[in-house]
């Protein structure tokens, strides 16, 4: 049923419906439900899990392949990514991107890690942190909690951004998230807004892609 789910849900995105993408993706779903009773990583199981938090994540990856930068390799953190969610998806799809997975919680980083030598990501970087202690700089930086966007928390995650980077934040209804807009004014230079379809999903969602002021204090 999960495979199903899955294998319309990537070519619906594009993406390869079998082979090893498909086959990866089914492991970490599969991985993420065996960890989930003790650890409590994801809300979902089942064709929700698959629907909601895999495709979810890969959903807007045409619109990060028009930011990834020409050159070969694209760096990429994911703050507070929880079950490695976008990252994972993210790292699995785009072997040459270099993707940092960022998460202060001790038992997600214990996950990560095992999926990070299960799936074999050797593109994948594993960081123990608060996103407020991250340090480092990177081409793009996404997050895909849906808590509103918060002043002193987006000093810090535009900071992380290298010189001609991006954050991608994924957000629910494009209207709620412009509304958030007001409460980081002054700290991007360019904003834009990108309606995304998740396959099976009725729920809007968007992804909302920043710049930052070319002076951002932290």
């Amino acid at each position: 049923m999960i495979s199903t789910v899955l294998a319309e849900g990537l070519a619906a995105l594009a993406l390869p419906s079998d082979g090893e993408l498909h086959n990866h993706l089914a492991s970490y779903a599969q991985a993420i439900e065996e960890w989930n009773p003790a650890y409590g990583l994801v809300g979902a199981t089942g064709d929700e899990l698959i629907i909601k938090h895999i495709l979810d994540s890969l959903a807007p990856l045409s619109i990060i392949d028009r930011l990834a930068p020409a050159r070969r390799h694209c760096s990429l953190a994911d703050l507070g990514t929880g079950a490695g969610l976008p990252g994972i998806p993210l790292a699995l799809a785009r072997g040459a991107f270099d993707v940092a997975l960022i998460d202060r919680m001790t038992r997600r980083i214990t996950f990560l890690e095992a999926m990070k030598s299960q799936l074999g990501l050797g593109n994948v970087q594993i960081i123990e942190t608060q996103v407020e202690h991250a340090r480092g700089a990177w081409d793009l930086v996404t997050f895909r909690a849906f808590r509103p966007f918060e002043r002193k928390l987006f000093k810090r995650v535009f900071a992380l951004c290298a010189p001609g980077g991006y954050v991608i934040a994924y957000k629910g209804k494009m209207e709620r998230a412009k509304a958030e807009l007001a409460e980081i004014e002054g700290l991007y230079s360019s904003v834009e807004f990108h309606p995304v379809k998740v396959p099976f999903l009725e729920d809007e969602r968007c992804v909302v892609l920043l710049s930052p002021a070319l002076k951002t204090k932290t």
